[in-house]
């Protein structure tokens, strides 16, 4: 007997032995080595995996992997191919201890997938100004599992943040991210390169390599700024000098400059001023941010010295009168080396000599007209000096020689490695060798056929020297494939057959690198099942690096080259990427296919539906009806007259198809032949009457009455009869027919009349005429016992005599008795 006291030991008894057969797959009394004891392992590959046993003795050993199992093997030891195909690949190693227990040890798996790309570029893909937000976004593409990403930041080779990923719970599904990077920069760290490394970290189980991104260079703007605001410049009149606006600022400032409230024409930082004077000159530096001007006041003092021929130790001549001089031409413009030739000529009519005097060339003459030539101008300091000797002195005119020599070589190469990225400043120079003179020498930068800078230069010097000048460039897509040039033209203020042609460098392609976008792409579009699939739609990406593409139907990477079919009508995605970035367009599809037909062959219709034949087919295909040859109209509402066979045929552009429609028209059944509601039947006679009802499904007819001997049922065809032989009074009554089939039910009755024979009817008529008589001649004693009784006086009996027919009579008494 089982006492209270003992209950808790015996449910603590049953709870242990429910725990020891619950764990009985759980917990293994041996122990099973798993090598590799844990995978981490690159979605797509395969690994293979051992199973050992330190069991002596069991019955077999095996893998499952997902929800297949492997052979079972009866070894110490079982090895398995892993393909890692699978997110959510599962795989034990199993031990069969006996016919009916087993244990199990997981294999811990882990899949991952290094990013497919990181890009890194500025939010607003606009150029960071001086002490504005500016905000960097790394985007990491397609990467698992993303709970495990890790961003490293980098500013040149320091490392200045780490971000860790948003999505803590996701999923072992590829999924993409974003990270950013907002700072504040000054002019000093304009050109600065900034990267992002994406790397998968496991913790002690290790990371993945890092997969770096682009370099973005940041270009810093900012408004212009002087080094000084104002300046005095002391000069001897008539002197050759340069103003330095000395304005900083980026982009390259634009600057305009004015003398005394005039504007002057000049546009550079620098402006060169051939024959100073007195004078104040403003100069304004332009840029977006801003504007910055300077002021410059020349101060230029007179004087009087006037420079003599080196070799002439004659007096100066008198300052009073004008030296009868002429130099025809007035000035020139020799190549070095060339030959010159220029004539001395003068007006006077009595002088001691005419002559020239320079390095070389020199000469004198009694003539009115002295000529100095060379053959080669070699000497890049030479000035040839003509004068004259008159009885009271002698006067000079030095030559305006200008010596020039064309640049060697006019190159433009690029000032910063690796090619133009969109929206980033970088820097092209033209380098000018072997040129004078340099002050006489302009610069002028194309892209393409467009002007977009000028430059003179300030050199003094006489000899050839190299010059360069540095483009600024912030490209845009357009730019892509644009020549960039420089043309050096020495500008000697001559005409004519002089000019001096230009030197243009040989043209500079720039290759410009920006984030895809997508040109041109129909919003929707119509293919033929079969035959269209995704490459073929006229969609253009325009993206440098070129882009790669990627379809993508209901979030799922698709083949663009297989045919679509009809099922697979819907909007299609495509990710176009480089390295800079990546963008996204849809594009609704729409398949289009030949007709079909999907009605049965042998259908039934109820009398009174609408049953259609439609034919499957886009566009929707023209359906045309035929019946025995001749076009019909498709019934609207079907009747027992449409039962029949057809001939239906469907078109649309893309083809034809035919269909043989054998139509059973179902009706509820339908009483026919004559009928009469009521029969009659003389009694002892023999009747029959009949039920016909037609409808499809042919009807069942079935009669109900009183089941009697004498009645028997018939059935022919559609007709189903009653008969009744030698007819009685229980004979008759209503008798019910009832149509029936799968449509409705239909119903009729019949009263059966039974009817005596013609003697017992006369009979019958003679008793009733009796009857009717006998009850008139008891009315008439009634009435006149009833008028008796209330005449004269009455002796009063007892009240049981008191009826008529008592036989007691009633007396009249004589009045006063």
């Amino acid at each position: 007997m089982l006492t209270a006291s003992m209950l808790p030991l015996r449910m603590l008894g049953l709870l242990m032995l429910l725990s020891a057969l619950c764990d009985a797959d759980s917990s293994c009394p041996t122990e099973l080595i798993l090598d590799p004891p844990e995978v981490l392992a690159e979605y797509g590959k395969s690994v293979m995996v051992n199973c050992t046993n330190e069991e002596d003795i069991y019955d077999g050993i095996y893998w499952k992997v997902g929800d297949k199992d492997s052979p079972v093997e009866f070894v110490n030891s079982v090895s398995q191919s892993l393909p890692l195909l699978d997110w959510n690949v599962t795989a034990q190693c199993k031990i069969k201890l006996n016919s009916t227990h087993e244990c199990s040890k997981d294999l811990e798996i882990t899949l991952y997938k290094n990013p497919e790309a990181v890009n890194l570029f500025p939010t607003k893909h606009v150029a960071a100004v001086e002490g504005k937000p500016y905000e960097l976004q790394c985007d990491v593409d397609e990467v698992a599992p993303v709970q495990h990403l890790i961003v490293r930041w980098y500013r040149g080779n320091e490392t200045i943040k780490t971000d860790y990923s948003t999505q803590p719970n996701a999923t072992k599904r590829i999924a993409s991210e974003s990270f950013t990077l907002a700072a504040n920069f000054s002019r000093g760290e304009n050109g600065t390169r900034f990267r992002c490394e994406a790397r998968l970290d496991f913790g002690q189980r290790g990371s993945r390599p890092p997969v770096i991104s682009n370099a973005h260079t940041v270009s810093v703007h900012y408004a212009p700024e002087l080094k000084n605001k104002t300046e005095d410049v002391s000069v001897n009149e008539g002197d050759y000098i340069t103003l330095d606006c000395g304005a900083e600022g980026y982009p390259a400032p634009a600057f305009n400059w004015s003398r005394d409230g005039v504007n002057l024409l000049e546009t550079t930082n620098d402006l060169n001023v051939t024959l100073a004077t007195s004078a104040i000159y403003d100069c304004t530096a332009t840029n977006y941010l801003g504007n910055v001007t300077k002021q410059i006041h020349v101060h230029a003092k007179k004087t009087n010295i006037m420079e003599a021929p080196a070799a002439m130790t004659t007096p100066e001549p008198s300052t009073s009168r004008s030296c009868p001089l002429v130099l025809t031409p007035a000035k020139i413009a020799v190549r070095f080396g060339d030959p010159a030739s220029v004539n001395c000529s003068t007006s006077a009519t009595e002088f001691l000599q005419i002559g020239w005097e320079a390095i070389s060339g020199g000469m004198t003459s009694k003539e009115a007209v002295v000529t100095w030539t060379v053959e080669k101008v070699k000497d890049w300091d030479t000035k040839p000096l003509c004068y004259i000797d008159v009885n009271d002195g002698q006067c000079s005119i030095i030559l305006d020689i200008t010596l020039y020599k064309t640049p060697d070589s006019v190159s433009v190469s690029a000032s910063d490695r690796g090619p133009m990225v969109e929206g980033t400043e970088y820097r092209l120079q033209c380098d000018i060798t072997n040129v004078a003179p340099v002050q006489k020498l302009k610069l002028t930068w194309y892209r393409g056929g467009e002007t977009v800078h000028t430059q003179m230069f300030n050199d003094t010097r006489k000899t050839p020297g190299n010059v360069s000048s540095t483009l600024r460039v912030t490209p845009a897509r357009d730019h892509n494939g644009v020549l960039f040039r420089c043309e050096a033209e020495l500008r000697l203020g001559l005409n004519g057959s002089e000019r001096v042609p230009n030197v243009t460098s040989s043209s500079y392609m720039a290759v410009v690198h920006y984030k895809p976008l997508v040109k041109s792409c129909p919003v929707s579009y119509a293919g033929v099942e079969h035959e269209f699939s995704i490459d073929r739609l006229s969609c253009e990406a325009d993206g440098n690096p070129p882009p790669t593409i990627q379809w993508y139907h209901e979030e799922e990477l698709i083949n663009a080259s297989k045919p679509l079919t009809r099922t697979q009508s819907g909007e299609y995605t495509a990710k176009i990427t480089n390295s800079l970035g990546s963008s996204n367009f849809s594009v609704l599809i729409s398949i289009e296919y030949g007709p079909s037909f999907t009605c049965a062959a042998h259908p039934e219709v109820k009398e009174d539906d609408t049953f259609q034949c439609e034919a499957d087919g886009i566009p929707k295909p023209v359906v045309t009806w035929f019946k025995r040859g001749q076009e019909v109209a498709a019934p609207r509402r079907w009747t027992k007259s449409d039962h029949g066979t057809y001939s239906l045929q469907a078109a649309n552009k893309h083809g034809q198809a035919t269909h043989e429609l054998h139509v059973v028209v179902l009706y509820a059944p339908v009483f026919g032949g004559s009928y009469s509601a009521e029969v009659d039947v003389i009694l002892g006679k023999n009747v029959t009457f009949n039920c016909v009802a037609d409808g499809h499904p042919p009807p069942e007819i079935k009669w109900s009455y009183s089941s009697e001997v004498n009645v028997t049922e018939a059935t022919k065809g559609r007709q189903k009869s009653i008969s009744v032989t030698r007819a009685t009074s229980t004979d008759a009554g209503v008798y019910i027919c009832d149509a029936t089939n799968k449509v409705g039910v239909s119903r009729r009755t019949v009263t059966l009349v039974v009817k005596d024979r013609p003697k017992q009817k006369a009979m019958m008529t003679i008793w009733w005429v009796l009857i009717v008589l006998a009850i008139l001649l008891i009315l008439i004693l009634i009435i006149f016992c009833y008028r008796w009784k209330k005449q004269g006086q009455y002796t009063f009996i007892p009240e049981e005599a008191n009826n008529c027919g008592s036989g007691i009579p009633l007396t009249p008494q004589a009045n006063g008795v």
